[in-house]
């Protein structure tokens, strides 16, 4: 089923502005697959002259078939000649297309690997200004378009009007795509699906959470049960280190020595291959707040997509059974150990989106350390305010929480936070945030629960 075309307004109306520009452009997307590059794309087409080409990994002549047979949906005859090389189709196309007319041409990786010439014959074409069409080149292999577009020293680098990444969707969103009516639930599928929309897709309609994490994931006949070797054979030459890396930090090994530990391999040798991890937007490497992020050696990392950490802690340790048909691997406390994660995670990354206590705040980190009240203290957000240096934002996050709570647990952070050096001499905005408000009493305004979050971070996306 597909879902409605939710947010992307501002890459939507990057790619319009170029594509309707008087001049000719080239346009860039890319990003990593299912996360809606194709949609974005034919909607920015959407009432242009233009031709939508979906590359695959045919034999080149075949595919100079294909395209031809979509361009002659706009320039009648078009397929009517037999091309024998990617010259003479884009020589007819200049011809033959209307001035400002489109061709986009999706999963352009797929193409050259068939085609290796081809990034260069586009190059030709464009800097000499053959014709008065633009171009739109995508890819979801985002290694091979930085070899394409956006390395130095790519054949096609520096002469896109516009490259857009495509990421994954915020969580404000996901409640509207699945028709969740409970913000707690939709933190629930986000803790599982992330911001892909076409996961959102496949769970959609599923009778409930568990039974779409059963059919679509755990279950090996289900269709996103290997979709990690799927995403990591689009980025990388050789993935079973990748595979190793995420598999560890899966299970909890989440600082750089003690994945080399568990490898048998020096730490340094991890250096490069967890940096192009977190390049692809795999892993990622999260600092307490206030360290210096070139000096610090205290970084840890963590697996940036919710849906692949939902993989390598759930389908990945349990192979055998899952393949046996035990598809019972998901325990109570495991799963409430994930969903607290990642409801920590979007609390944070919700920060410098809202207004709280009318103040607008710098992205919110954790922070981890020795504190006077503790020598192995954690508190869940701290963020600076924007503009005033004096101010930071303390905030702890649960998954539930009782009026009665309250005092005690702001009081406790408090003085946790009044204890670190970085709270010194500033002045301290707390707050507690909860996907779960369990009592009957009114909610004070020093809770934040799940759907205040997703209302107001909605409201200033769209504002």
């Amino acid at each position: 089923m597909t879902l409605p075309f939710v947010d992307r307004q501002a890459e939507l109306a990057r790619l319009r502005r170029a594509l309707t520009a008087k001049t000719p452009s080239l346009v860039c997307v890319y990003g990593r697959r299912r996360v809606g590059k194709s949609r974005l794309v034919t909607t920015a087409l959407d009432g242009l002259a233009a031709v939508y080409y979906l590359a695959d990994e045919r034999d080149e002549r075949l595919q100079r078939r294909s395209l031809a047979r979509e361009i002659e949906r706009l320039v009648p005859g078009f397929a009517r000649v037999e091309y024998p090389d990617w010259d003479a189709v884009f020589d007819r196309w200049a011809e033959a297309a209307p001035k400002g007319a489109v061709l986009a041409i999706d999963e352009l990786p797929y193409l050259v690997s068939a085609a290796p010439a081809l990034p260069s014959i586009l190059q030709r074409r464009i800097d000499r200004d053959v014709g008065r069409q633009h171009w739109v080149v995508c890819g979801s292999s985002q290694r091979m378009m930085h070899g394409i577009v956006l390395d130095a020293a790519a054949p096609l680098y520096g002469r896109a009007r516009e490259i857009v990444k495509v990421e994954p969707l915020p969580f404000p969103y996901l409640s509207e795509a699945l028709r969740i009516r409970q913000a707690a639930d939709a933190v629930a599928a986000f803790a599982t699906w992330g911001g892909v929309p076409r996961y959102w897709e496949l769970a959609r309609g599923a009778a409930s959470l568990a039974t779409a994490q059963r059919d679509l994931i755990l279950d090996p006949l289900g269709i996103l049960h290997a979709e990690p070797q799927r995403l990591l054979l689009d980025e990388l030459r050789e993935t079973m280190q990748a595979h190793s890396i995420l598999a560890l930090i899966g299970q909890g090994c989440h600082r750089s020595s003690e994945i080399a530990s568990r490898l048998g391999r020096p730490a340094t040798s991890l250096t490069r291959p967890i940096a192009l991890l977190g390049e692809i937007g795999l892993v990622r490497r999260e600092l307490p707040f206030g360290e210096h992020p070139r000096r610090s050696k205290r970084a840890r990392y963590k697996i940036g997509d919710p849906f692949l950490r939902y993989w390598y802690r759930f389908v990945d340790p349990n192979r055998s059974r899952l393949e046996a048909g035990q598809l019972d691997v998901q325990t109570e406390a495991a799963w409430l150990a994930h969903l607290s994660e990642i409801w920590e995670e979007i609390v944070r990354t919700s920060i410098p989106h809202v207004s709280i206590d009318d103040l607008r705040w710098q992205p919110a980190q954790a922070w981890w350390g020795r504190a006077a009240v503790d020598r192995d203290a954690e508190i869940d957000v701290v963020a600076a305010h924007r503009e005033d240096r004096t101010r930071l934002l303390v905030g702890e996050v649960k998954l539930s929480l009782h009026a009665a709570d309250v005092p005690r647990l702001l009081s406790t952070l408090e003085a946790k936070a009044r204890s670190c050096d970085w709270a010194r001499n500033k002045q301290l905005t707390l707050r507690l945030w909860t996907m779960r408000w369990t009592s009957r009493a009114r909610r004070p305004p020093t809770v934040i629960d799940a759907r205040e979050l997703m209302t107001s971070w909605r409201d200033a996306n769209e504002a």
